[in-house]
């Protein structure tokens, strides 16, 4: 097969969450415990550091692989979903993957894939080890891909455990409260590997601690870092808690004996962009009239992104707003701003929300705009609209931010 043949067969025959939804969550790791035996144990043949979380662990990852570039370290980092190449959930050193990989990868494995009905994630994962491990990666940043505990990504053993927030996301899979979800998420706690902890609440606080003790790990809390906060090239005030999470993993991974030093940090934090490749986090992509595009797509995040959009200075919003249709509308809509005329659009993909439906629903919180048939007409319209002064922001989803970057 051509690239993207082999990419049409990973879509079109094996599940997928981002795309499907709920058909394609699996409920154990067996696949791909199995998996890994028969790709040999790739998981083993790399160091990592696993990070899971509601919002945040894709910038963290972001970072931290930033940090350990400008180390010197060969740096693997494996994420999801992406946004406009396949290939970026699986980058060393800032590079993607290569096609001829990925099509070798498929070609040889294809009939195992099929007689063991592994989902998108799960192959995608022993894609993203196998790699890795063949390539020598000095270490690898794992990204969960959904919740921890039952995440295919949950069969390594990593230097560090990472968990940047809990937030209601997710919940008919991981649980309607946080403390649910806290631990869903602290299931990537492994016996005596050191656990980092980013924003918490009293109840998912004290759920981290119970698995910690459970298993005897060293745990540390990023809002009780004491060290110097560094600048970084992305910008979302959102970014502000991430860096902490960041700088309080590097003091463990120095623990550790990895060699990182105050040069290495500041300046791998001020090129994640460069380093890494990484998109859409409060990304400007054009500046008369100025567009911001964000992946914020729940309430947790969304909170952060819209108060600093408000601090913009322009004379009119524009929002270009999607959505996936199983997001809680209720939670999320009160959190838009009423004086903005709206664009609203559907995502090109099975789970996205119909224009229609969005604009109907999103008129009872006072949102008022029209519907597009498409993304790039709903942006095309707002940029005919608005002028100079004005500001454009294109979020709701990440496969909204995908289709105009």
């Amino acid at each position: 097969m051509t690239y993207r043949e082999t990419l049409d067969w990973m879509f079109a025959q094996l599940p997928m969450y981002q795309r499907q939804g709920a058909s394609a969550y699996k409920i154990d790791l067996h696949n791909t415990k199995q998996l890994a035996v028969y790709l040999k144990a790739p998981e083993t043949k790399f160091k990592s550091i696993h990070v899971a979380g509601t919002n945040g662990k894709g910038s963290t990852s972001h970072m931290l692989a930033s940090v350990l570039q400008e180390s010197g370290y060969k740096v693997g980092l494996y994420t999801s979903p992406h946004l406009k190449d396949f290939r970026e959930r699986i980058t060393i050193n800032g590079e993607k993957i290569s096609e001829k990989y990925i099509i070798d990868f498929i070609s040889k494995h294809q009939s195992y894939f099929e007689n063991n009905q592994l989902s998108f994630f799960e192959m995608t994962v022993g894609l993203g080890f196998q790699y890795f491990a063949e390539s020598g990666v000095d270490i690898a940043i794992i990204e969960v891909g959904l919740g921890g505990r039952l995440d295919s990504t949950n069969i390594i053993t990593p230097e560090v455990s990472v968990i940047t927030n809990i937030g209601l996301d997710h919940v008919r899979f991981l649980g309607d409260t946080l403390e649910k979800i806290a631990k869903e998420k602290a299931g990537i706690i492994k016996n005596h590997i050191p656990a980092v902890i980013g924003r918490t609440t009293l109840e998912t606080k004290k759920v981290f601690i119970e698995k910690a003790t459970d298993s005897k790990s060293d745990i540390y809390f990023a809002e009780e870092y004491k060290g110097t906060i560094y600048d970084s090239d992305l910008k979302g005030n959102y970014q502000k808690e991430n860096i902490k999470t960041v700088l309080q993993t590097v003091l463990v991974l120095q623990k550790k004996g990895w060699v990182i030093n105050e040069i290495n940090i500041r300046n791998g934090l001020s090129k994640v962009v460069a380093n890494t490749g990484l998109l859409g986090r409060w990304q400007i992509v054009k500046e008369k009239p100025k567009v911001i595009c964000d992946t914020a797509h729940n309430s947790d995040g969304l909170v952060v992104a819209l108060e600093q959009l408000l601090e913009e200075n322009y004379e009119c919003l524009h929002i270009v707003l999607g959505v996936v249709d199983d997001k809680d509308l209720d939670t999320i809509l009160p959190l838009f701003p009423t004086q903005a005329k709206y664009y609203f659009c559907k995502p090109d993909i099975l789970r996205g929300l119909y224009e229609e439906e969005l604009r109907k629903k999103a008129l009872k919180f006072g949102l008022t705009g029209d519907s597009h048939k498409s993304v790039k007409n709903a942006y095309k319209s707002a940029l005919q609209m608005a002028a100079d002064v004005d500001v454009i922001y294109v979020g709701g989803s990440t496969f909204v931010v995908a289709e105009i970057i």
